[in-house]
């Protein structure tokens, strides 16, 4: 470069760079808030794909409104700017608080809630980059043209809202929580307007009204930050009726654990996993038809179940040499190896010598692991969204069958065939294109109601002659009514659900939805 061209290019400004920065910081607060209201719809709500996806829409839409408004803003533009930067930060800081002080209202009353603040937060967030490129074009021209400045922006856009999308659900949910996470973004959007406000100070006619509403939204902020824990404790003791015994968010899942003197619950993403008066039912059902079956197993499989209570079961068959148990979420094992209550639940079962413990995805161990076994038991939650929805098509039944010893069987849990009828043939039907036979079966459990499970085997099922002793709901007698369907469980016509469609979410979706409405 020349020394007439170094001279005819206009230095970098400290507002230049600062204005630029803070493009990085109001889109990396921006896609966390947007991440944060899905986060929250679908721990409260129940996680499915129609959370993510209205409110994605909803704030994407919302910002273009916001995009659209900002044409209207002449004058003032950095007083505007800071305004909205304030406002971005109070409600967006605030609103993961907000809702989980919100979530025992009517699901219809939260939902209206929980969207208001989605289209206001979205449409002030639409604001923010137009406001920002007016700003920088207003005091900036003589180094940018238009093309240029467009560049500038959404290059720093783009990389904030990169930033925040890796962090979000790696860093700051696992080891903030969201009321914390909501909170500390909230604070970042105050620092941008108040390096804003120091930047233009000479513009802005009235500079000490800006400072007294910059420090009122920073003590909201803070008085968030230092009381989450309770805003948390408070909001889910009155959601579950039940002490909070543990909660924590996971990089997979909210895990609340509750107490009281009918027994204990546990609740991933909202969602009832088991009660402690009544889950012999359920576990009993899920393992002893397919260990009995098979009569002497030596390697068994669970994929899921990180609560222990399958293996549990699986233990009581003194055949039983090893145990594999798969389980994605590490914070799971370690609760239900270490928390004393819930070893007494699990009987322990997590500190068996026989059994070896996996972190990690099921289907990706599946495909990297050779070898095979007696039994395998699968007990994932229900298909509520593509990832687990994998779990349950051909793909990974064909994992199952390949791991699967020529006289093993496999049994997977099911969801209900009465609520979710179609559902739960259509889980049959998909175990069948395989070309393994399946044995579907039911059992009561009363926190859930009728439930149902598939046995699955390359040879046909024989009912047993023996359970080891102790059992408290499973009877020689009690089984064959178990594998008796009444005309309105009866088998129903179902597509199979492949890696390629995934028609179960869809369906499960459906027939769970209504159910909530």
């Amino acid at each position: 470069m020349s020394a007439t061209d170094a001279a005819a290019t206009p230095p970098i400004r400290p507002a230049e760079v600062a204005l630029l920065a803070s493009v990085f910081v109001v889109a990396a607060c921006g896609l966390l808030y947007e991440l944060a209201a899905g986060a929250l719809a679908s721990y409260l709500l129940g996680d499915s794909i129609l959370q993510f996806s209205t409110i994605i829409g909803s704030y994407l839409f919302a910002m273009g409104i916001g995009s659209y408004l900002s044409r209207f803003f002449d004058r003032q533009l950095v007083a505007h700017f800071l305004r909205i930067e304030l406002l971005v930060g109070l409600i967006g800081g605030l609103m993961p608080a907000l809702l989980f002080s919100l979530q025992t209202l009517s699901a219809h009353s939260f939902r209206f809630a929980l969207y208001s603040m989605v289209l206001l937060i979205g449409t002030l967030v639409g604001l923010e980059i137009p406001l920002v490129m007016r700003i920088l074009k207003r005091h900036f021209s003589e180094r940018y043209a238009l093309k240029d400045l467009v560049s500038q922006v959404l290059t720093f856009d783009y990389l904030g809202a990169l930033a925040v999308a890796i962090a979000f659900p790696l860093l700051l949910v696992p080891h903030l929580g969201l009321v914390r996470t909501g909170a500390v973004f909230g604070l970042l959007n105050v620092g941008v307007a108040a390096w804003a406000m120091w930047l233009f100070r000479r513009e802005l006619r009235r500079l000490s009204a800006h400072v007294i509403a910059c420090l009122a939204v920073v003590a909201a902020l803070l008085a968030a930050l230092a009381g989450a824990d309770r805003i948390s404790t408070w909001a889910e003791d009155r959601f579950y009726g039940d002490r909070i015994l543990y909660s924590e968010t996971s990089a997979y899942q909210r895990v609340v654990v509750t107490t009281s003197r009918v027994g204990v619950r546990l609740f991933l993403n909202g969602n009832l996993q088991f009660h402690s008066r009544d889950e012999y039912r359920y576990h009993e059902a899920l393992v002893h038809p397919a260990m009995a079956a098979h009569g002497a197993p030596k390697r068994v499989l669970v994929l899921g179940g990180g609560d222990g209570m399958a293996v549990r079961e699986v233990l009581k068959y003194e055949s039983v040499e090893e145990v594999t148990l798969v389980e994605l979420d590490p914070h799971m094992t370690r609760l239900f190896a270490e928390q004393p209550l819930l070893r007494q639940l699990n009987a322990d079962a997590l500190r068996s010598p026989k059994l070896r413990i996996v972190n990690g995805d099921a289907f990706a161990w599946l495909e990297q692991n050779p070898g095979s076994f007696d039994v395998i038991v699968v007990d994932f939650p229900d298909p509520t969204n593509f990832s687990i929805g994998k779990l349950y098509t051909t793909s990974f039944y064909s994992l199952i069958d390949a791991h699967l010893s020529a006289s093993g069987y496999a049994v997977m849990q099911t969801t209900s065939p009465l609520i979710a009828r179609q559902s739960y043939w259509t889980v049959a039907t998909t175990i069948e294109a395989t070309g393994l036979q399946t044995t579907p079966y039911h059992a009561h459990v009363p926190s859930f109601g009728e439930w149902g499970f598939i046995l699955a085997s390359r040879r046909p099922f024989r009912v047993p002659t023996q359970l080891p002793p102790g059992l408290r709901f499973l009877t020689l007698a009690g089984l064959p009514a178990m594998l008796q369907f009444p005309p309105d469980m009866a088998r129903v016509p179902a597509e199979v659900n492949r890696l390629s469609n995934q028609v179960l979410v869809q369906t499960f979706e459906q027939e769970w939805g209504r159910v909530h409405e």
